[in-house]
């Protein structure tokens, strides 16, 4: 999932929080089925007011959850050596992105282990904290609902985030890749046979195998059929279908992303770039650029040189930034990206790491320097081809490869 769709909230610990737009669908689900049923059912007392504010306390309080859920696997991935810049929050809960595999099986069991541990740990003390709250409680037997009407808006809330808290970390340590439970699975296979591929192929394996099991038990309660464990429900089958379905195509991607970067490890960036292209001085104007060089060829980036060394680049997109009655007295020096600001390659560097910066960094070419010159450019798509050529390795996306999810 690429952050470019997303907003961001801002920074805890140095870690990017993004929220997708698609958090809003099921925020909006909780937020109804909460206001228009669960505590109508428990509180038939309350007000429209009462009731809806909950509800959507609710929600955010669980979002905050989840947040937490996804620091502590951050916290803990940066405490072992795994760079996680970022954290997403969509429909589905929320995903920290790591830059990079593991550097070791125990720093995958840490980090994959910490995330249901918190939840567990955030149900029990929201469970102790509601206990201690109301006191003892007595239970009518024959009528438990009017026992449970009495609750106070604080005590409802923590009375149902508790729980949820607890089945979210129950549901992560399902051994189904790529899920904490699926990351567990593939540390320890990892640290018994010490091959990580094998390990994340099996660990994937497990994880479609889960996957299709809640595409099958969902479809079936879209029929109309109860299912042992999931119960019924169109709405539901719907849910647990759709979850069924993001949590194959992520086990497949993460595998794919494993094979991504090992068959891109070794290769240097100088067996990929280009070495025919055209530079330009920064006293060009954009209307000579354009006449001159962006029509004959189809190069969409040109280097900016003079007296012989790289002092920016300049890309088709900066051409928007004057309008087109001021191209013939704009130079080019005045809409360049300066090379300070840019992000630029070593001969040396591989093209694994060389992916992860294009979507690092949404740019699609980066110049190969050294000594203060410009030796080549590399794209997106010629390392794509030749890990298309080379591998038979395609991607479904222009990110794929260099966000690898952490649920």
């Amino acid at each position: 999932m690429g952050s470019r769709t997303a907003l961001r909230l801002g920074r805890v610990a140095g870690i990017e929080i993004l929220v997708d737009w698609s958090l809003l669908i099921i925020f909006s689900l909780i937020t109804l089925s909460l206001g228009a049923g669960f505590f109508p059912a428990s509180h038939p007392d309350w007000g429209p007011l009462l009731l809806w504010g909950t509800a959507l306390a609710a929600a955010l309080l669980f979002f905050v959850s989840v947040l937490l859920h996804e620091l502590s696997h951050a916290i803990v991935g940066r405490a072992n050596g795994i760079p996680i810049p970022r954290i997403t929050l969509f429909m589905f809960g929320g995903m920290a992105h790591m830059e990079k595999e593991p550097p070791s099986w125990r720093a995958e069991l840490y980090m994959a282990a910490v995330g249901p541990i918190t939840s567990l740990a955030l149900g029990f003390i929201f469970l102790t904290l509601a206990k201690i709250v109301i006191g003892p409680l007595e239970i009518d037997p024959d009528n438990p609902r009017q026992s449970f009407a009495q609750l106070g808006p604080a005590v409802s809330l923590l009375m149902w985030l508790g729980p949820v808290n607890i089945i979210l970390g129950l549901f992560n340590l399902v051994p189904g890749f790529p899920l904490d439970g699926g990351r567990i699975l593939r540390a320890a296979m990892w640290g018994a046979t010490g091959d990580l591929v094998a390990a994340t192929r099996r660990a994937s394996a497990v994880g479609q195998g889960f996957a299709w099991v809640l595409m099958g038990s969902g479809f079936l309660m879209m029929l109309g059929l109860r299912v042992p464990i999931f119960g019924g429900g169109f709405a539901n089958g719907l849910w647990l279908a759709l979850i069924g379905w993001f949590l194959n195509n992520a086990a497949v991607m993460s595998y794919r992303q494993l094979l991504v970067h090992q068959s891109l490890e070794d290769v240097p960036v100088l067996r990929l770039m280009h070495t025919r292209f055209e530079r330009v001085t920064p006293q060009l104007s954009i209307q000579e650029l354009v006449d001159e060089y962006v029509m004959p060829s189809g190069q969409r980036a040109f280097p900016v040189e003079e007296r012989g060394r790289f002092v920016g680049l300049i890309c088709l997109r900066d051409l928007p930034k004057r309008p087109r009655h001021a191209w013939r007295t704009t130079t080019v020096a005045e809409i360049m990206t300066p090379v300070e600001k840019l992000v630029t390659l070593s001969p040396e560097q591989d093209a694994a790491a060389t992916l992860d910066l294009f979507g690092k960094h949404d740019v699609n070419q980066l110049p190969v320097v050294q000594d203060g010159r410009v030796l080549g450019l590399v794209r997106r798509e010629d390392v794509l081809k030749w890990l298309s050529l080379h591998t038979g390795l395609s991607l479904g996306g222009r990110d794929q490869p260099v966000s690898r999810p952490l649920g």
